[in-house]
């Protein structure tokens, strides 16, 4: 019979023709059962809702989507009701830079309301693309009531939340030393500071002793001389032998003439500099520990622009590279300085500026997180991660939380603080939990009295909430936590959160303690964990270095299940994987090599042996023996699949259908195939072949969903491939993997011996359908009709 498939080659324009399909069936959409009383068939997924922060969005995130969708079809092929919700997080300063950038505009230089509506319009343009390319890769989430982390109903949710904590009282406020980033502006928390070793000068300046017992001058070493308006003390280590007559006198701090105490912390380190350091307010979080112990004045050294104060004197409203160049300008000039040296410094950085984070002394709200520590470093050793090296990760997370979470920033666009304070008293009040989205920048408190003094005026607040205070609760979000009881029963704990490594002290981090603090229970027992996407040299992707690559045009070009392949089979769980245009276009290989094989077994009809499995087939030896490896295969995959690793069903699923299945067995069998004379023999050969096939379908449907659906309704079935249940193995035949290698190996042998022979009609090598005098080994015996009909052997 003619091929009922025509083309030669996968057409990627057959995937838009397939979404629609999905959507009008509604495929993936997922409905509680209300007489259902088995919750352990729920598979519910905390899928990340990432962040649109410019364009074009980063290769290696839609290669993260990706997978997640994988994660979500292998459940449904196990037989899970699948709960897969779409979310865009739309909170924080990223946006706020960009919207910054594309408006040509200063937050702080146009209207708050007017910013807000720039923010939200640029936030919209970005999501389209992010949403467009999550549908074109094909994931099967529910895109049809995404969810977004600043409209009303999920920031309502995270006022709700915070004034419950705050009523249990796990918030307070407090006025003291914080991580500030001068040019986001706002404070920040140190799960958001990375650090780097930066060049600098290590100033080593004369410090004169204030006792004319001593005319010594002590040297102190410092990184810091732009601080030295709020030196408080000079500390040196308690070991120090040579400065231990100086203890408990007094220095005079050059340029600025004020006696502060030369005391002892063992902070101070006998093989850095002079041994002798200067303790301000703040140089590090160092000096915050030192202020802490020893009971040191604080001097308020910068403002909230990053401009020194009237403490620096002559010094003051300079920029701190200003203050730094002019302060060591008169050291010298004063002879102060004994002498520069060129280090490289630890500095903390923000990881979204990418700049030097200062410590300033302000008035924030925190969470408190210090008392959770144990018990949530408990919950980590229960949890289950993919893989299970980057539970470490979590692991040195905890165990480095020193204070408690800064929860609020100086910014606009994010969810409000909603607290009003009273005019006359400052007394704080909350409103009711759930009453609705509150804005105290610009709205009148739902209270009309302070039930502390009786007044009736009141001071909104102005700050907003660190981003993560919104997207910490996606649990709750998506199982409708507080809005409807038996729908949250059912739904939460979610059953795995897919990340990517480089947030697991954020948003991994800050989930379970938000989540545990308001349920007293982990928000899902399982972490799959992916790496990043590096460029084809293994460097960081970044726009200014040129190297990121949008993947929409390649997507668009290769289509999604190349992209989803390449994702799959480029490396190893966990580990990162380098991203080029050339290995994605490679990928198509295998999807083109996929098809042909279709295209070949649509040639045939499928034995009502093979749609039925109440009949019985008499299968010949080499049936048996790719029905052995198939098994094999299965195990393999199912394996993989289970642990989420899906480059162990990818790779293995190629190996078997390109390496074995197309290279040795279909090229076996192709003479019986065809012999419509013995009608045993075809049969035997159409089962195998068609269990293969369709198998191998199966078995990929979740990493190619486009390709695989195609195939498996044109030739077995109308309903979709992505309903089916994955294959269970059961050692068919398995006595017959031992012939595996003498196979191969016979074959390889019958290959290169045609290659070496000449034909003496062309003078030519061998084609590999001439015929050739090769005994069969005699442990080959029971495929020999197969391999002689295959390499045409005169034996």
């Amino acid at each position: 019979m003619e091929p009922i498939i025509t083309t030669k080659s996968w057409n990627r324009e057959i995937e838009s023709q397939i979404l629609k399909s999905w959507d009008l069936e509604d495929l993936y959409s997922f409905k509680l059962k209300k007489n259902e009383d088995d919750d352990n068939n729920i598979f519910v997924i905390d899928t990340p809702p990432p962040y649109p922060s410019g364009k074009p969005w980063h290769i290696g995130a839609a290669a993260h989507y990706a997978q997640i969708d994988m994660i979500a079809r292998t459940a449904r092929m196990n037989g899970f009701n699948v709960m897969f919700p779409i979310g865009i997080d739309r909170n924080g300063l990223p946006v706020e830079i960009y919207t910054e950038k594309k408006y040509k505009v200063r937050m702080r230089q146009v209207s708050r309301e007017k910013f807000l509506e720039l923010c939200k319009t640029a936030l919209d343009e970005l999501e389209n693309d992010m949403i467009e390319i999550m549908k074109n890769l094909g994931l099967s989430g529910n895109f049809k009531n995404y969810y977004r982390t600043d409209s009303i109903t999920f920031r309502t949710l995270t006022q709700k939340t915070f004034i419950d904590l705050w009523n249990k009282g796990l918030i307070y406020i407090s006025n003291r030393p914080n991580n500030y980033c001068i040019d986001c502006g706002t404070t920040i928390a140190d799960a958001e500071i990375i650090y780097e070793d930066l060049p600098t000068n290590l100033i080593y300046m004369y410090f004169s002793v204030a006792d004319d017992k001593y005319k010594e001058k002590l040297v102190v070493a410092s990184t810091r001389p732009e601080l030295l308006f709020a030196c408080q003390a000079v500390i040196i280590n308690p070991k120090d032998l040579k400065h231990s007559h100086l203890v408990g006198k007094e220095v005079i701090v050059p340029l600025f003439n004020r006696k502060v105490p030369i005391l002892t912390h063992h902070s101070a380190k006998l093989d850095f500099g002079s041994g002798v350091v200067m303790v301000c307010s703040y140089g590090d979080h160092n000096d915050v520990q030192v202020f802490r112990e020893l009971n040191l004045k604080e001097i308020v050294s910068l403002d909230e622009n990053g401009y020194t104060t009237t403490a620096a004197e002559e010094y003051k409203n300079l920029k701190l590279k200003h203050a730094r160049e002019k302060i060591i300008d008169d050291l010298k000039s004063e002879g102060f300085i004994e002498k520069e040296e060129k280090i490289m410094h630890r500095t903390p950085i923000c990881e979204r500026s990418k700049t030097p984070v200062e410590i300033i002394p302000l008035q924030d709200y925190y969470l408190k997180q210090l008392e959770y520590i144990p018990i949530l470093e408990e919950f980590t050793e229960q949890m289950n991660f993919f893989p299970t090296i980057h539970k470490q990760i979590l692991k040195n997370w905890l165990n480095a939380v020193s204070i408690d979470w800064p929860i609020s920033r100086r910014r606009f666009y994010g969810t409000e603080i909603p607290i009003w304070f009273c005019k006359n008293c400052r007394s704080p009040t909350v409103p009711e939990a759930g009453g609705g989205y509150y804005q105290p920048w610009k709205e009148k408190p739902p209270f009309d009295q302070c039930a502390n003094c009786g007044t009736h005026e009141f001071i909104g607040e102005e700050k907003t909430f660190d981003t993560w205070m919104d997207s910490s609760i996606t649990p709750l979000y998506i199982s409708k936590f507080s809005q409807d009881d038996e729908y949250f029963k059912k739904t939460y704990p979610a059953t795995i959160r897919p990340q990517a490594k480089d947030i697991i002290r954020t948003w991994l981090y800050y989930t379970m303690l938000r989540c545990y603090q308001l349920t007293e229970k982990l928000p899902w027992s399982n972490v799959w964990i992916m790496g990043y996407g590096v460029d084809e040299t293994g460097k960081k992707m970044s726009k200014s270095k040129g190297n990121v690559i949008d993947p929409f045009p390649i997507i668009k070009r290769y289509g999604a299940d190349t992209f989803r392949f390449w994702s799959a089979s480029e490396t190893n769980l966990g580990q990162d994987f380098r991203c080029s245009e050339q290995s994605i276009s490679n990928s198509q290989k295998f999807l083109s090599k996929l098809w042909n094989l279709g295209r070949f077994l649509s040639s045939f009809e499928i034995p009502k042996e093979f749609l039925n499995d109440s009949l019985k087939v008499d299968l010949l030896h080499t049936d048996k023996w790719i029905l052995s490896e198939l098994d094999k295969l299965v195990n393999i995959c199912i394996k993989g699949y289970s642990t989420y690793n899906f480059f162990i069903p990818a790779t293995s699923i190629r190996d078997f259908t390109w390496n074995l299945f197309a290279s040795h067995y279909v090229e076996m069998i192709k003479g019986r195939v065809y012999d419509n004379d013995n009608k045993n023999f075809q049969l035997s050969s159409l089962y195998a072949l068609h269990k293969c096939f369709s198998i191998i379908l199966l078995l990929l449907a979740p990493i190619c969903p486009f390709i695989t659906e195609k195939l498996w309704k044109t030739l077995y079935s109308p309903e979709s491939i992505h309903i089916q249940m994955f294959p269970k193995s059961g050692d068919f035949f398995n006595v017959f993997e031992k012939y595996t290698e003498k196979i191969i190996e016979f074959n390889s042998l019958v290959w290169n011996k045609k290659k070496e022979s000449i034909n003496p009609n062309t003078g030519r090598p061998l084609s590999l359908k001439d015929a050739i005098s090769i005994d069969v080994p005699s442990e080959l015996n029971d495929f020999k009709q197969d391999l002689k009909s295959m390499h045409n052997l005169i034996q």
